[in-house]
């Protein structure tokens, strides 16, 4: 068989170590042994001796919860093999985090990650009363992180001395040792007149990156997430 598809370019090679690699701009690859958790719907092809297993209300005691603050389901894989990743042709990538550092991301934007991460549940200080969608899982540990996000991210270094205002719609996550509140920039009487529609944003203080897309969540698209 001869074509551009059958070239170098998509042609996927056997894995050389255990554990996570971006196959392409949008996949990623997981060569298990042993096992690891990825969400519910996102494996697009495998081969060798594996098992998934939706999980519930954890993966052996580690998790404290095994769904996101959107509701994103996670299941186990199992076994020895090689799995793929994707999501809706979303941009992948892999996030290294170091022992004794943290990684705060929404939900809708986890693809998969390695055992050797936990993570927990928190709500974004000062947005209790803000409604849903300002829940975020909080990674901890060493090991990797897939993320998937739509179009190419930004991140925006964040000083003391500047804070960085982002929309709650389109931020990723942020790393540790940032404080966030919610910034109103309008008066009440200017979002009653109908305002600039940027009414409230997640304000991030200190010292590190918040990684921002390109995109707007809408209510359907969020709930589809």
């Amino acid at each position: 068989m001869k074509g551009d598809l059958f070239s170098s370019q998509h042609m996927v090679a056997p894995a050389v170590e255990p554990g996570m690699s971006v196959e392409n701009a949008k996949c990623i690859k997981y060569a298990v042994s042993g096992e690891m958790y990825a969400r519910q719907g996102a494996m697009i092809a495998h081969r060798g001796n594996l098992q998934f297993e939706r999980k519930g209300q954890g993966v052996g005691g580690m998790l404290k919860r095994a769904v996101t603050g959107e509701g994103l389901p996670l299941m186990a894989v199992r076994g020895q093999g090689e799995v793929w990743f994707a999501h809706e042709a979303q941009n992948c990538f892999v996030v290294e985090v170091e022992q004794g550092d943290q990684f705060t991301v929404n939900g809708r934007n986890v693809l998969c990650f390695d055992p050797s991460l936990s993570y927990e549940i928190r709500t974004v200080k000062g947005s209790g009363i803000a409604g849903g969608g300002l829940f975020n899982s909080v990674f901890s540990g060493q090991g990797r992180l897939g993320l998937v996000c739509e179009g190419n991210p930004l991140v925006i270094p964040v000083s003391a001395q500047q804070p960085v205002y982002v929309d709650t719609d389109a931020v990723v996550g942020w790393t540790a040792h940032l404080q966030t509140s919610l910034h109103r920039s309008q008066s009440i009487g200017s979002m009653l007149r109908g305002g600039s529609g940027e009414a409230v944003q997640l304000m991030l203080q200190g010292e590190g990156f918040v990684v921002v897309r390109p995109s707007e969540a809408t209510p359907q698209k969020a709930q589809q997430h």
